[in-house]
């Protein structure tokens, strides 16, 4: 049986804030240790019934660049959910609000700008 491992190194400051978030995996197509300003982990608590997450970003992390990351993290729910359920009217749902939310932080992003 095959395995593979996903790893994660977080370099934290003083209080805990992560500075720098790193990942390596051994199905990584780039090979080696990436850095990355963001992650989120959503593990199934099956006792429970709900979600384990873990979000975490490095406090240099743009606020558009993370409302844009979320963004993708839903689109990519989207995704996934079509293809393990076949559940074409809620994946739809999400890719809908995923459309919606794009347009806003477009209208958002530009509007900063402008105010430069």
């Amino acid at each position: 049986m095959k395995q593979s491992e996903i790893n994660f190194s977080i370099q934290l400051d003083d209080q805990n804030i992560p500075e720098q978030i790193s990942w390596s995996a051994t199905e990584n197509p780039n090979e080696g240790i990436e850095e990355t300003k963001s992650i989120f982990i959503g593990v199934w608590d099956h006792y429970h019934k709900g979600l384990l997450a873990l979000p975490l970003w490095t406090k240099d992390m743009d606020v558009f660049e993370m409302k844009r990351f979320y963004i993708e993290v839903m689109g990519s729910v989207s995704d996934t959910l079509l293809n393990a359920t076949g559940d074409e009217k809620m994946a739809k749902s999400i890719e809908n609000l995923c459309r919606t939310l794009t347009k806003d932080l477009q209208e958002e992003m530009k509007a900063a700008e402008q105010g430069k």
